[in-house]
């Protein structure tokens, strides 16, 4: 889009209801930080129910066995605004969390059990435990949430039960957890895990000595000894899969290495009682997660001692958290919410928790994928913001990860992972990208170059470079860009170069060009502010000639076939003239679909002007419309805070994705389009990154560029204006009726 046109006011959005928004001079965002730890601060909404798209990339196969999807993983677009870490989350009724206990900002534990609901943020609180409690483990027993051991100032061994059905309609002041039995011996720092009606208690220690004891309970209140580990663990990721229970790292508690986290992958047999090491993590591991999703065990996150690799853009979409806290160790922390105690929950005298210091550990990104198989973990994906420590709960074949510590550091985030063969394989090379097996291009209009990435986000070409050809024209923002010819050379215009390239792939070669350089003006063989140049399968050239109201196609003799519209008469008068067209989509029955800027048009034309149909939308700045259904198209709204939405011939808008604030938050997005995995990849373009988000949760599963920071490093871009996709049999998925 042209720096010249004037920006679209902001305006306050209602993302609740489909009510036409009120245009106003600023927005203002308000996060609310009450007692209770979340509440949803903005979301996405839909009611289009267009099916998900397959991939087309090629799969690999691991030789051994069919082959682990890779996951979809997403930030939500509500957060926690306390962070939160050390938390127990269940599975509750439909769409629900159960929140229970946890660390809150300033290393206060929480007496608090709440419900979230992963379809909007929303969040109640509907009862207490029977005491502030952190680094408890739970699961869910006939109906009845089960909260074991923990730790305030020290660690305890009692056991409680909240009953979510004696809730009702309560609010703040629901029920109490009550006291239903006691382990053993006090216990924090465990996991817990169920395989079929028995849940097992995993890891942990007792505040100084390490519990290697594998606790079982049928019914949630008595506990016996199943096995014993071979490696004793505090905060393990534990999983079951086809009768086993698989244990994978933690922190070790007592030897030359207590405190710091291990490699060791242990599986332990309840039918046998026996438990053993059978492999070993990529890094070592505390604090992951694990679940089993699709009958597949995934590991997720954690914090290591190992160095990180530099992924570019993963984790550039984290928040600045709502607080700050320490890294504890098991009830490490004194303070608790509303008062200083030095008992367990349950009332009981325990002992004081060993004072360890761990050594210094970085936030995992990663997410891998168990192969029982082999004993080894496969990269499955990404977590938008690397955590430990965080909640997790499964909800059918979705995990939902809330809160935890990102770099020592309480974090508000949210996010959720499944299962999805669409975002590739595990142990394939760009395993979790929504573009699997393709190229991406991107035109970086601010620093002036054209990148092209593979699906694990490593650049493989750039223009210009050191090695390009002569380029007589002056290569100058570069607007938008697509693949052409089977993805043998890549079309771009120059917005304010007033030129159209046509650019070899990747030889970088000057095929074809229009324009005059820096030369604006509506006389044959100029341009003035070219936008959305499209090669057709004809081998003409249509663009939107912004500034002279116009659309043009262009012969390859750089002859006008057609023009729709009349130069410089920019009103929305169809067929006769438009207002500032700034797309042109090739549609595939030969049409063409325009955007106006002025006046919110979107139009269907004939390649020979005729009018198909028109519809004004109630938005500020329609950018690059794009049919994704027989009558269903893809918008983006060229403002901040921007939107991408759906809409019909009508005018009745689908689906919104409409985020007020926070990382989700677009500002002046130019292009969407949706990707054949089933997610929507925008520019956005004034936050100087890529971006890829899911329409049915509005979580946002993939981002290239920092944000709100422009850069040429890697991992950073500087206002990107254009993208596009191309396959390995070198079709481009999102506009297939071009050349």
């Amino acid at each position: 889009m042209s720096v010249a046109r004037h920006l679209a006011a902001s305006r306050v959005r209602h993302t609740t209801t489909r009510v036409r928004r009120t245009r106003v001079l600023a927005v203002l965002a308000v996060i609310i930080v009450a007692a209770g730890i979340v509440i949803g601060w903005g979301h996405s909404s839909s009611t289009s129910q267009q099916p998900r798209a397959l991939s087309r990339a090629v799969v690999a196969k691991h030789p051994d066995h069919s082959p682990i999807p890779a996951v979809e993983s997403g930030l939500l677009p509500w957060q926690l605004t306390a962070p939160i870490s050390r938390v127990v989350v269940l599975p509750g009724t439909g769409s629900q969390l159960q929140i229970l206990g946890g660390l809150t900002s300033g290393n206060t534990s929480s007496s608090g059990v709440y419900t979230l609901d992963t379809s909007n943020g929303i969040l109640r609180q509907v009862g207490d435990l029977s005491g502030p409690l952190h680094d408890a483990a739970g699961t869910v027993v006939d109906g009845r949430d089960v909260i074991v051991g923990g730790g305030v100032s020290s660690t305890i061994g009692t056991v409680q039960t909240f009953s979510a059905a004696a809730v009702g309609s309560a609010g703040a002041s629901g029920p109490t957890a009550t006291v239903s039995g006691s382990l053993p011996e006090p216990r924090s720092d465990a996991a817990d895990v169920t395989i079929g009606r028995t849940s097992y208690l995993v890891g942990g220690y007792d505040g100084t000595n390490p519990d290697p004891v594998v606790l079982a309970t049928d019914d949630g209140h008595s506990y016996r000894a199943e096995a014993s580990l071979p490696v004793p663990v505090r905060y393990p990721a534990v999983a079951a899969l086809g009768g086993k229970i698989y244990v994978f790292g933690g922190q070790a508690i007592t030897g030359a290495t207590a405190g710091q986290p291990i490699d060791a992958i242990q599986v332990i047999d309840p039918d046998h009682h026996k438990a053993s090491v059978v492999g070993h993590l990529p890094e070592p591991l505390s604090g992951a997660a694990a679940v089993t999703l699709a009958g597949h065990i995934y590991v997720i996150g954690g914090e290591s001692t190992a160095a990180q690799p530099s992924t570019p853009g993963v984790g550039s979409t984290q928040t600045t958290p709502a607080g700050s806290g320490s890294n504890p160790g098991a009830g490490a922390t004194g303070a608790i919410k509303d008062s200083q105690v030095t008992r367990g929950a349950g009332g009981s005298t325990v002992s004081l928790v060993a004072a360890i210091s761990p050594a210094p550990t970085n936030s995992v990104a990663s997410i891998w994928a168990f192969d029982p198989v082999t004993s080894h973990l496969m990269a499955a994906g990404h977590l938008q913001v690397p955590v430990s420590h965080a909640g997790v709960a499964v909800i059918g074949s979705t995990a939902w990860v809330v809160g935890g510590e990102s770099g020592g550091t309480q974090v508000s985030a949210a996010q959720m992972l499944t299962p999805d063969a669409a975002f590739g394989t595990a142990g394939a090379p760009g395993a979790g990208s929504p573009y699997f097996g393709a190229k991406l291009l991107i035109a970086d209009r601010g620093n002036n170059r054209l990148l092209v990435m593979d699906s694990s986000m490593r650049v493989v070409w750039t223009y210009p470079s050191a090695s390009s050809p002569p380029d007589p024209l002056g290569f100058y923002f570069p607007d938008d860009a697509f693949f052409v010819n089977k993805g043998r050379a890549i079309i771009s215009n120059q917005e304010e170069n007033e030129t159209i390239v046509e650019i070899g792939y990747p030889s970088g070669k000057i095929l074809w060009s229009y324009g005059h350089p820096k030369q604006a003006s509506a006389a044959p063989g100029y341009l003035h502010e070219p936008d959305d140049a499209y090669l057709l399968k004809n081998g003409q050239i249509t663009v939107a000639d912004a500034q002279n109201c116009r659309v043009l196609v262009l012969n390859a003799n750089g002859s006008v076939a057609t023009q729709i519209g009349t130069n410089g008469v920019c009103v929305h008068n169809p067929p006769v003239s438009m207002g500032s067209p700034n797309g042109d989509t090739p549609l595939a029955d030969g049409n063409f679909l325009v955007s106006e800027i002025d006046g919110s048009w979107v139009s269907e034309y004939t390649p020979q002007g005729k009018l198909v149909w028109t519809v004004h939308l109630p938005i500020s700045y329609p950018s690059d419309p794009q049919q994704i259904g027989p009558d269903l198209y893809l918008l983006a709204d060229y403002s901040s805070p921007g939107e991408v939405l759906e809409f019909n011939r009508e005018g009745q808008i689908l689906y919104r994705h409409d985020v007020p604030s926070g990382p989700g938050m677009l500002n002046h997005p130019s292009l969407a389009e949706m990707l054949p995995s089933g997610v929507i990849m925008a520019n956005d373009d004034y936050r100087n990154r890529m971006i890829a988000f899911d329409p049915k949760t509005g979580a946002l599963v993939w981002q290239y560029g920092v944000n709100d920071q422009a850069g040429t490093a890697p991992g950073m871009l500087n206002t990107p204006d254009g993208f596009d996709v191309l396959l390995p049999n070198g079709s481009t998925p999102t506009h297939l009726a071009t050349g």
